[in-house]
């Protein structure tokens, strides 16, 4: 049984790669985001998404978004250029600890880790693929065009969905219907804090 364990530990480790210095685990970490609007709770999924995850839990464990902000609402009715149109709400690190980033991260595709871009998805912001750092979206909504193969990006890889919302799906709609000039939230919504609440 011993010599099991250590085998599939061993498997693990060679097959998934997750980032160094993460906090990852073995099984879904629950993650609360703090807002002056309420709280959003997101099942984080370090198993199909190892990378993406650990990037984003380094980033949480570092307190990068701690007095960052949901900066960025796309509705219906503000992607006057765009063909294909998606909603989602966007948050960035607070703007102190920007220059804190990490290197970008490899792009985990959809038709690989499995995790599509239904509604309540948590997924990293990107523009070139492997480009993603620590900007990150919640989708409102099924946004398949978000997926591998999707048409909202020209290059068609699409974006590296890692998690899920489990609790506040009301506050994310709540956020996407605030003040906007255009796309960009007029004032931004503040995230008082993200923190691990729960590992498995």
């Amino acid at each position: 049984m011993r010599l099991r364990r250590l085998a599939a530990l061993i498997l693990t480790g060679f097959f998934l790669c997750p980032l160094a210095g993460s906090g990852q685990t073995e099984g879904p970490t629950l993650v609360t985001i703090a807002t002056g609007l309420g709280d959003i709770e997101i099942s984080v999924d370090t198993v199909r998404a190892p990378n993406t995850a650990a990037n984003f839990l380094r980033y949480v464990t570092g307190r990068h978004y701690d007095g960052g902000e949901f900066f960025r609402s796309v509705t219906l009715d503000n992607q006057p250029n765009n063909e294909v149109k998606i909603e989602v709400i966007q948050a960035r690190v607070n703007p102190d600890r920007i220059e804190d980033r990490f290197e970008a991260i490899p792009l985990e595709r959809t038709d690989a880790t499995g995790i599509y871009h239904i509604d309540g998805a948590i997924s990293m912001a990107r523009g070139a693929p492997n480009s993603a750092t620590s900007s990150f979206f919640i989708c409102i909504g099924n946004q398949p065009s978000l997926d591998f193969g999707g048409a909202r990006n020209p290059d068609g890889q699409g974006f590296a969905a890692f998690g899920r919302v489990t609790r506040g799906k009301d506050v994310v709609r709540l956020i996407q219907q605030q003040s906007a000039s255009g796309q960009q939230l007029e004032p931004p919504i503040q995230i008082e804090s993200v923190t691990v609440t729960r590992q498995e």
